[in-house]
C-alpha cells in the first residue's frame, strides 16, 4: 500500500510515509473489510461515514506539515485510523466527532493501541473546539459547503488548515494558511467526501 499507493504518487515526507507503515489499518475497519483494508480506496465503517482512501489521508496528512510539536484540531474522529496518524506525528490531537457511537469506538480503539496523546469530543466539529485553540494545524475529514469560520478563528498564526469544500456531488482540496496578512488558500486537488453537518455546514 504505502510504496504503490502513497510513495509512487508523490508523497515525500518521510515521516508521514513512516507512519503510513507503522499504523495497521486493517485494526480499523470491520471484520468483514478486513482483506479489503489497504485497497485503494476509502471503506465504509457504518453510520453512513467512511475511512478514507490511503492516499487522502496521507495527501491531507502532509498538507499540515507536522514536526512534532504541534496541537491539532481534528474534525471527523471517523474510525480513529487518521487519529492516530497524527498522534504519530504531532504533540496533541483534538479530535472532534459528532457520532457518539463512533467516538466510543475510536475512543477504545485508540486505548488498545496506547495513544495518549488524544483528547476525543462528541460534538459539532463545524464550530471547532474553542477551549483547546488555537492550534497549529486543523484537518477537516468532510466535505463542506464553505469553510467554517470557527476554525479559522481558531487557528494560531502560520496555522494551517486542509479541508474539502465544494458541493454534495465534489469537492476541492484546500489548504489555508493563516498568516499576517490574513488567509492564503491553496487548492490541492479534487476530492469526495461524506457531507460535514453542523451550524457551519451542511444541515441535517
Amino acid at each position: 500500500m504505502v510504496q504503490e499507493q502513497i510513495i509512487a504518487r508523490g508523497i515525500k515526507d518521510a515521516r508521514v510515509i513512516g507512519a503510513m507503515r507503522k499504523i495497521a489499518r486493517h485494526r480499523f475497519v470491520d471484520a468483514g473489510l478486513i482483506n479489503r483494508s489497504y485497497d485503494d480506496s476509502a471503506l465504509p465503517i457504518g453510520e453512513k461515514q467512511t475511512l478514507s482512501q490511503p492516499f487522502m489521508a496521507a495527501q491531507m496528512t502532509e498538507a499540515l506539515a507536522l514536526r512534532g510539536n504541534e496541537k491539532v484540531l481534528e474534525i471527523g474522529t471517523g474510525s480513529g485510523y487518521q487519529t492516530a496518524l497524527r498522534a504519530e506525528l504531532c504533540f496533541n490531537v483534538f479530535s472532534v466527532e459528532k457520532i457518539r457511537a463512533l467516538s466510543h469506538q475510536a475512543r477504545a480503539l485508540l486505548d488498545q493501541l496506547e495513544y495518549h496523546n488524544i483528547a476525543i469530543h462528541v460534538g459539532d466539529g463545524t464550530i471547532g473546539w474553542s477551549e483547546h485553540s488555537p492550534y497549529d494545524a486543523i484537518i477537516v475529514a468532510a466535505g463542506a459547503p464553505a469553510v467554517p469560520k470557527p476554525l479559522l478563528e481558531q487557528l494560531t498564526a502560520g496555522g494551517r488548515l486542509v479541508i474539502p469544500v465544494g458541493d454534495e456531488q465534489a469537492q476541492v482540496l484546500l489548504k489555508i494558511t493563516r498568516d499576517a496578512a490574513g488567509f492564503a488558500e491553496e487548492r490541492l486537488g479534487e476530492c469526495r467526501f461524506v457531507k460535514l453537518l453542523g451550524k457551519n455546514g451542511w444541515r441535517d
